[in-house]
């Protein structure tokens, strides 16, 4: 009970911070009420996109985005890199992008970290807005903290679920974490992950980032 206190606390917290950087923010006890949460944000027959992220497909929002309610702009549907490549331009115009981020600092800011990037270009810019599902699990207290979660947990976790054969599968953490490089530092494998960097702190658009933290674990 109190480790669910302090969770809540914390994350209460995280989404103030957030708030005060010009973002909207929730706290979502459970998937159920970040799904929720979702629909009120988005109107039906909106054109929709997303990145790639396994939060939205752990949390329920994913199955929301393809209930048929929404035009929803899918690049798991396409057949060829020339199509998947016309829906990540495409999504600059949608009115809703969702995704995830790779950490969130208790100081408000967004932390995100691309191979493509696609994600963090629509992110920056583009979409209406942009909707974030983001897991207890990636709350951290400062960008330092976020720079090392990439390294250490979430690259090498995605690199894994991709398939990709770079240093950070094998050894889970990136080559930089020994040698004490900074945050763009790291391989120069052609399937390396880490390849543009996003910090989102106040935002001069206000409530365009809408950020639901969620009081369980979600994604990588």
């Amino acid at each position: 009970m109190q480790e669910n206190e302090e969770m809540l606390e914390m994350l209460n917290k995280t989404a103030e911070a957030l708030r005060k950087n010009n973002m909207q923010a929730f706290v979502a006890q459970n998937c159920r009420q970040a799904v929720n949460l979702v629909k009120d944000l988005m109107a039906e027959g909106e054109t929709i996109s997303c990145g790639g992220s396994v939060s939205l497909a752990q949390s329920g929002v994913m199955d929301l985005m393809k209930s048929g309610a929404y035009n929803f702009l899918d690049r798991s549907k396409c057949e060829t890199r020339e199509e998947t490549e016309e829906i990540y331009r495409k999504a600059f115009c949608c009115d809703t992008y969702l995704t995830s981020a790779n950490a969130v600092t208790m100081n408000g800011e967004l932390y995100n970290v691309d191979g493509n990037s696609n994600r963090v270009a629509a992110i920056a810019y583009g979409p209406k807005s942009v909707i974030f599902i983001v897991g207890c699990n990636k709350i951290v207290k400062d960008l330092d903290e976020a720079v090392a979660r990439v390294k250490h947990t979430a690259a090498p976790k995605n690199t894994v679920r991709l398939e990709l054969d770079t240093p950070c599968a094998k050894t889970g953490e990136c080559i930089s974490c020994k040698s004490g490089g900074d945050a763009g530092s790291g391989c120069k494998n052609e399937k390396r992950i880490c390849c543009s960097y996003l910090v989102s702190g106040f935002q001069r658009h206000k409530d365009r980032y809408k950020v639901i933290l969620v009081a369980q674990p979600l994604g990588y």
